[in-house]
């Protein structure tokens, strides 16, 4: 065992024989049950964790997590693929739990071992500098350090307001890109069923990012109104409408300094595939057909929280099986750009090899074009994507 990595093994012993196979080139080392995990967790190179029957226990996650964000590396959680309330409570946390399904392979498990095991030197070296960094000025630094540990609580209670599950809709279902320039966004995006046969989506984009975009789509996301509720009736607002009033209320707030913001929000019918939106100021929606070609969805409409009295448009269009409905924020064409200096193409032109992609898929194309530009030049601006696509 001698000059291998350790690895903590939080779970059961034996260890699983798809983990045992995966651990082979480490030095496996089950934890100690009488003693505290957060220093175990320390002394390894990598932690692996295995609820063991225990993923629905929320106060147990809960408490582990906070652990395992005492320490400076990565972690591998293994959960069952039917456990969707650890799934879910542990997606915004995916930054120090990597988590995989427990059945994976080991050949796949253990190629994740091995690049987490890359990485952790990386993470290491990054908190080394940045404590030598803070012994040069403490007083500068603690105040530093807190206003930073102030973003990222602020980050963390931006994305809680955000949609952590989308609604299961007949027919049509949601995927979501959404990557902040920073800890919080000026983007946001929400899916909502408004009846039986309806749903609403929107993006929105606060002009600017960082806290003063972020603080203004909270208020966005409290005026933006999709439904009237009266008694036992209930009246779906027109797409059109909804901006219209949240223009208004923009304006009425006066602000003290100039923030305004761009929108795109649509009401899908599932029954009859009809879609109704509205656009003020935004980049218009790409609508990808099942065959692959693409068309650009216009409207005309102006920025929200500038001219109390604006009017916006309402258009329609017929979607078919098979279709995506693609809503963006313009951060996306910049992080798209082959450089910084690069010419400019619409967002429908950029993706246009991609165009007969499912949604998760594009997606993830996406993903990998942005991880590619950040290696260059980090995108300056929040990107978020949000697809509707119909089942085929």
């Amino acid at each position: 065992m001698t000059g291998k990595p350790k690895l903590l093994w939080v779970g059961q012993v034996p260890a699983p024989a798809n983990v045992a196979q995966a651990a082979r080139g480490w030095a496996l080392t089950p934890y100690d049950s009488t003693k505290p995990l957060a220093p175990q967790l320390k002394s390894a190179v990598l932690t692996v964790i295995c609820p063991d029957g225990r993923a629905a226990d929320l106060p147990w996650l809960a408490s582990l997590i906070e652990q395992v964000e005492e320490t400076d590396g990565v972690s591998v959680m293994l959960l069952p693929r039917d456990a969707e309330t650890a799934w879910q409570l542990l997606s915004n946390h995916q930054g120090r739990l990597l988590c995989v399904a427990d059945d994976m392979p080991a050949g796949d498990l253990g190629a994740r071992f091995d690049a987490l095991a890359a990485v952790q030197p990386l993470i290491w070296n990054l908190r080394a500098e940045l404590s030598a960094a803070n012994n040069l000025g403490h007083d500068e630094d603690n105040a530093a350090h807190i206003l930073n540990e102030e973003m990222r609580l602020a980050g963390r209670l931006q994305r809680d307001f955000l949609p952590r599950k989308m609604p299961e809709v007949p027919s049509v279902h949601f995927e979501v890109l959404f990557r902040p320039a920073g800890w919080v966004s000026g983007d946001i995006y929400d899916v909502v069923r408004l009846d039986e046969t309806h749903v609403g989506f929107y993006v929105v984009d606060a002009v600017g990012h960082g806290m003063p975009a972020a603080l203004l789509t909270m208020f966005i996301r409290r005026a933006l109104q999709t439904k009237r509720i009266d008694g036992h009736n209930y009246e779906i607002i027109p797409p059109e409408v909804s901006l219209l009033e949240l223009n208004s209320s923009l304006c009425e707030q006066n602000l003290s300094i100039c923030q305004f913001c761009t929108a795109v929000y649509g009401v899908l019918d599932v029954a009859d595939l009809k879609l109704t939106y509205a656009r003020a100021g935004h980049p218009e929606p790409v609508l990808l057909r099942a065959d692959g070609s693409i068309e650009h969805l216009g409207g005309a409409g102006m920025l929200l929280g500038v001219f109390p009295e604006t009017a916006f448009e309402s258009r329609q269009v017929q979607l078919e099986p098979g279709d995506r409905v693609v809503l963006y924020t313009d951060g996306i064409e910049e992080a798209l750009r082959p450089s910084p200096a690069g010419p400019e193409k619409l967002f429908g032109e950029s993706i246009a090899p991609w165009a007969k992609l499912p949604g998760e898929q594009l997606l993830a194309k996406l993903t990998e074009q942005i991880d590619r530009r950040q290696g260059q030049s980090k995108h300056q601006d929040d990107i978020t994507v949000l697809i509707a696509q119909v089942d085929q």
